[in-house]
């Protein structure tokens, strides 16, 4: 852990007998080995590397050496895939809920709380209207029928992620209730445990479920034992870094989680074990987006520092911007909002976001106007007139999340975070008949982590509001083709302008929404056949990256045919390869000389001569976009 430790922390400074004597500054155990051995070489090895702003592990131990991620681990068969379910749960706001949140106002009100106080009265509030007994109890029932169906098709574990003790007991209580079978005192027996520690302070209710740390390696070896009844675990920190049961086959999440934490924990689901179709994580909280970002990588942190402005100046600035974004839904009236059930907040939230979605730039001016409202508003409250707005607030906000959900967030998640929290806490206050999915909210089926299937693909397009449709698509396509560009050069280039295109001649009007839609689709169905182009020609993902290069243009194509161009990509690909050494980027002579040898097989494999000096560099960038590919065995030079 020695990307840690570098900062100075001021400390208390205690006599013999405990009493605080004054303060000092103290250092973590990584500037002091670092001083120590100044010169001294150092290897860090993670599953988890962090890459953020404050703490980032390549810049405290070098570039990285060697990289074995997620899917070549899935390619060799050393892990399983990850899928994801969204199980969104609303909260029902009890009378004793609506009391709570009332007292906890009142708290934030006091002028001698601290921002760290703040911070934390904010996640106290949070977590008490996330563990409401009558949320507990549906999401309780969720888990019991779920998890009952999936052992129906496989036998296996599962393990349940709790926000805090409190819920982690209670949840376990419900599930009890449920399942009376289930429980037992016994640590040696029944099916369900928690897996904490408690104090005597805590109370009885969480006492009782306290463990030591033989006991809970007894828990833990009864967990990895398939063939004992325990089979659900419940947790808030416990068992989610470096724990390995290989039979664990779905992960229940109902706590905030992101970057380099929520990887640990996923990863506890994706262990091989006999004919295990992969690991599963039901979500409760809406952390999609946190998952995606996870599984892709982490996302850089800016922090987010002190507030810039003072209370009433955010005051003042968040009744201006609630003026713009009210304007915004001039004629569109989201009054009935406030007193509609569920089910009809939530057509009118989708109608909402249809409306912004037909306005010139409207995506863009209401996002922006609604994060600058929601940083003003976070600052302004429990202010009293913070306080009168926020139903308004958590509309914008609720409009807001549906159309950046499928878009892709810049760096920087601080600002981010703070709008989460708060969203939590004002929407959570939704009375909820049952627990609902996002997907069948938002009026389409649930798709398969391959998201530009067919069938999916003619579900977006049946979509009632065809703006959100759109959307929906230019999010999913811009996506699949960002992926491309680290190692298809040409490919993606094309894939973007065809994107591109389509979009310039929407915004222009000269085709219609349901035209724009119908060429979506069909770019949608292009990417598919490419994905499979490679593999019917018999290519790796690189050697393909070369062979449209070099495929790039009419006059080749025509003269060479497909066949004598996959064979020189092939030929391009080794020798490129064979002949790059790790830097060779930032090297000129090495440049030059694989110009070289580029040249001279397009010569010998009859490329046409007035295409050569394009086809050179195009076959160049190809190679420096996967630059760290061609570099990961020992050059050789070819003779």
């Amino acid at each position: 852990r020695t990307q840690y430790g570098f900062k100075a922390k001021t400390i208390d400074d205690k006599d013999e007998v405990g009493n605080v004597i004054g303060k000092k500054t103290v250092y973590g155990f990584a500037k002091y080995l670092r001083d120590a051995l100044p010169n001294a070489t150092y290897l860090g090895f993670t599953g988890t590397p962090i890459e953020k702003t404050d703490k980032n592990t390549p810049a405290v131990f070098g570039n990285y050496i060697d990289i074995y991620d997620i899917a070549m681990a899935v390619e060799d068969g050393a892990t399983v895939r990850i899928f994801y379910e969204s199980r969104l749960a609303k909260i029902h706001l009890s009378e004793e809920g609506k009391r709570l949140v009332k007292e906890l106002d009142e708290e934030l009100k006091k002028d001698d709380l601290s921002e760290t106080q703040k911070a934390k009265a904010k996640w106290t509030q949070l977590e008490a209207l996330v563990g409401s007994k009558d949320r507990v109890k549906r999401v309780a029932k969720d888990i019991v029928s779920h998890f009952e169906a999936r052992q129906e098709v496989f036998e296996g574990k599962g393990m349940i992620v709790a926000m805090s003790r409190r819920i982690a007991v209670e949840l376990y209580d419900e599930i009890i209730k449920l399942r009376p079978h289930w429980h037992s005192d016994d640590l040696s027996k029944g099916a369900i445990k928690v897996v904490m520690t408690a104090a005597s302070s805590d109370g009885p209710e969480l006492a009782k479920h306290h463990t030591t740390k033989e006991q809970r390696r007894a828990l833990a070896d009864r967990m990895k034992d398939p063939q004992d009844e325990m089979k659900l675990v419940i947790v808030r920190d416990m068992w989610l870094t470096g724990f390995d049961v290989p039979c664990l086959h779905t992960l229940y999440i109902d706590k905030p989680m992101q970057g380099h934490n929520l990887m640990q924990a996923i990863a506890r689901v994706n262990r091989v074990y006999k004919d295990k179709p992969g690991g599963l994580i039901v979500d409760y909280l809406g952390i999609a987006s946190d998952l995606k970002k996870a599984l892709s990588f982490y996302s850089e942190s800016g922090g987010k520092g002190d507030p810039t402005v003072t209370q009433e100046k955010a005051v003042q600035l968040m009744l201006e911007k609630l003026e713009v974004v009210s304007n915004m839904f001039f004629g569109f009236n989201y009054e009935d909002y406030f007193t509609a059930d569920t089910s009809q907040k939530l057509s009118i939230i989708l109608s909402a976001e249809e409306h912004i979605l037909g306005l010139e730039n409207g995506k863009k001016r209401y996002v922006d106007e609604v994060t600058a409202l929601s940083k003003a508003f976070a600052i302004a409250i429990p202010h009293e007139q913070a306080m009168d707005v926020k139903d308004e607030v958590a509309f914008f906000q609720a409009v807001k999340a549906r159309l950046v959900k499928f878009e892709t967030p810049g760096p920087g998640k601080t600002d981010e975070e703070l709008e989460t929290a708060i969203r939590q806490v004002i929407d959570k206050a939704l009375v909820t008949d049952k627990v609902i999915d996002v997907f069948d909210a938002a009026g389409i089926k649930k798709p398969d982590i391959s998201i530009l299937s067919e069938e999916f693909l003619l579900e977006v397009k049946g979509m009632k509001h065809k703006n959100i449709a759109i959307e929906v698509l230019k999010k999913l396509l811009n996506d699949e083709i960002k992926s491309r560009v680290k190692t298809n050069l040409v490919q993606s280039k094309e894939l973007l302008e065809m994107l591109e295109d389509a979009i310039k001649r929407y915004h222009n009007k000269i085709i219609t929404a349901a035209e724009f839609i119908d060429e979506l689709i069909d770019l949608g169905k292009d990417i598919q056949e490419m994905d499979e182009e490679p593999q019917e020609m018999g290519l790796s993902t690189f050697e393909y990256a070369f062979y449209t290069a070099v495929a790039n243009n009419k006059s080749a194509r025509e003269l060479m045919q497909k066949e004598k161009l996959r064979e020189l990509a092939i030929v391009l690909y080794e020798r490129v390869k064979q002949n790059a050494s790790i830097d060779w980027t930032i090297k000129e002579s090495v440049k030059a000389k694989l110009k070289v040898i580029v040249k001279r097989t397009l010569r010998q494999y009859g490329y046409p001569p007035d295409m050569q000096k394009l086809a050179t560099e195009t076959v160049l960038k190809q190679a420096e976009l996967i630059a760290s590919e061609l570099t990961k065995s020992e050059p050789e030079v070819v003779s």
